[in-house]
């Protein structure tokens, strides 16, 4: 054979044999995707409200709607509220602000978010977050898997008010989130 025709036909198999995984991991991707979820569109006056101490969310997608993958909400918070430090064991969150400024406290490091900035909160991490400036602070936050949602229900459920933090504290610990510091 000659080296030409050889190169034609090795290269054709070498390509074959490389790109075959990625066919069958793309084949098995689809058909493992879980037949009973649907796509949902969310429009941005849509969403179940909750007043959750102070943190006005707005859940527009919950566990029920991506097969408890994960939960996202929006937050619109006013100046000053803030979220004491606290770990979660059961979830990672990521949070983009998208209005406003946000002081957020990640592994002890402090950074200011503002518009356009995102942060990445991995569950056993402890992380807190204060809006600051004069505006209120918009944020989209996701969480995975899916599950917190059922906290901030309780919590948004709680008396209005200065907050029982025991109580708080008690409702977090049944979704593995303790408060640290």
């Amino acid at each position: 054979m000659k080296r030409k025709d050889f190169i034609k036909t090795t290269g054709l198999g070498i390509s074959a044999a490389c790109l075959a995984p990625f066919a069958a991991t793309s084949a098995n991707q689809i058909k493992t995707t879980n037949p009973l979820l649907k796509p949902k569109v969310v429009r941005k006056q849509e969403g179940q409200v909750h007043n959750v101490i102070g943190d006005i969310q707005t859940h527009k997608l919950v566990g029920k709607d991506t097969g408890n993958q994960l939960v996202e909400w929006t937050n619109h918070v006013p100046p000053g509220v803030s979220i004491p430090p606290h770990i979660h064991t059961r979830e990672d969150e990521i949070f983009r602000v998208t209005q406003g400024e946000v002081a957020f406290n990640i592994a002890g490091e402090e950074i200011i978010l503002r518009a356009g900035d995102t942060a990445f909160a991995p569950k056993n991490i402890p992380h807190a977050w204060t809006v600051i400036g004069n505006e209120k602070a918009r944020m989209i936050t996701s969480a995975f898997p899916a599950g917190i949602e059922f906290l901030f229900e309780e919590l948004a459920a709680l008396p209005q008010g200065e907050p029982d933090f025991e109580k708080v504290a008690q409702i977090c610990q049944g979704y593995g989130i303790s408060f640290v510091g």
